[in-house]
């Protein structure tokens, strides 16, 4: 398994942070892309783990930065943003983001609704589409619409490492024990979704790597496999789910169904965190309902 979860450098131009999201570890992956000494940062989780990430940008000696790159609008993604600037003085941060977040991240009600969080309005400066190119004081990094997950869900392929940030867009995958598919709220559109598969899969001759948000780097091989399991989990979660919601299960059962099933070798219940895979799934249930499949 060639698996990268730790903080710092993991190629020539990109480092990895911890973004410990709910206050735990290999929740959300912020990732900073650097070159000659022009700096991106792609995602930010949420406001409280400002002071954790600054500190963590000037140990790397990445500080500070310069654009922000946001993956979609969904809330622990985008949370920090604000504050980052606030903190950041010594320069001007552009923010970037697909043409179809600038509403979502503007009017953040609708995302706010159905997380249950409290997102401030968030200005973007320069809003992406498909094959747009950042560059990077030389590194060329090509933007692609992933939808599916979002419709505003955009991907980043760095062609000089061989590596594509993909944030939610096809699958969660925090350890060779934990997956999760991504039909999640409010716009989960599952046809976009089966093209982004489609997509990915085309340029796999392209890549060697693949940086997930949730959560970390899988090389070689393991990113073969994700390319296999990313479908396979999408239709056979979703099946399972439905199934569960028809027989009237609690979300508690189907928190323990969903351990059974699909994730029997992580600790996730025994370490005491059911809470958190049932607001996992609560989310999950919640997309496949306003997306008519419940």
């Amino acid at each position: 398994m060639v698996f990268i979860n730790t903080e710092g450098k993991f190629n020539k131009n990109t480092y990895l942070i911890d973004g410990h999201l709910f206050g735990n570890k290999g929740n959300l992956a912020i990732y900073v892309i650097e070159n000659n000494g022009n700096r991106m940062m792609i995602d930010t989780s949420e406001e409280v783990r400002v002071k954790s990430t600054v500190s963590k940008l000037k140990k790397f000696g990445i500080y500070p930065i310069h654009k922000i790159f946001l993956t979609h609008s969904h809330w622990d993604h985008v949370d920090c943003v604000n504050e980052l600037k606030r903190i950041m003085k010594e320069t001007k941060i552009e923010v970037i983001a697909s043409k179809n977040a600038i509403d979502n991240l503007k009017n953040p009600e609708k995302m706010n609704s159905v997380f249950n969080e409290n997102v401030k309005p968030i200005e973007v400066d320069t809003a992406l589409k498909e094959g747009n190119i950042i560059d990077l004081n030389g590194l060329k990094l090509k933007v692609m619409e992933f939808y599916g997950h979002t419709m505003d869900s955009i991907a980043l392929f760095d062609k000089k490492n061989k590596n594509i940030f993909v944030g939610d867009a096809i699958i969660d995958k925090s350890s060779i024990y934990y997956s999760q598919p991504v039909f999640m709220p409010p716009d989960f559109h599952e046809l976009e979704l089966l093209n982004t598969f489609e997509k990915l899969k085309e340029m796999k001759h392209e890549l060697n790597s693949i940086s997930l948000a949730h959560y970390g780097v899988w090389t070689g091989e393991d990113f073969d496999n994700i390319l296999i399991e990313m479908e396979e989990l999408h239709f056979k979660a979703k099946k399972s789910f439905i199934n569960w919601y028809n027989e009237n299960l609690s979300i508690r059962d189907m928190a323990i169904n969903y351990h059974k099933e699909f994730i029997p070798k992580s600790k996730i219940i025994e370490k005491g965190y059911i809470n958190f895979l049932e607001m996992q799934i609560t989310w999950l249930l919640e997309g496949l309902k306003r997306s008519g499949f419940i």
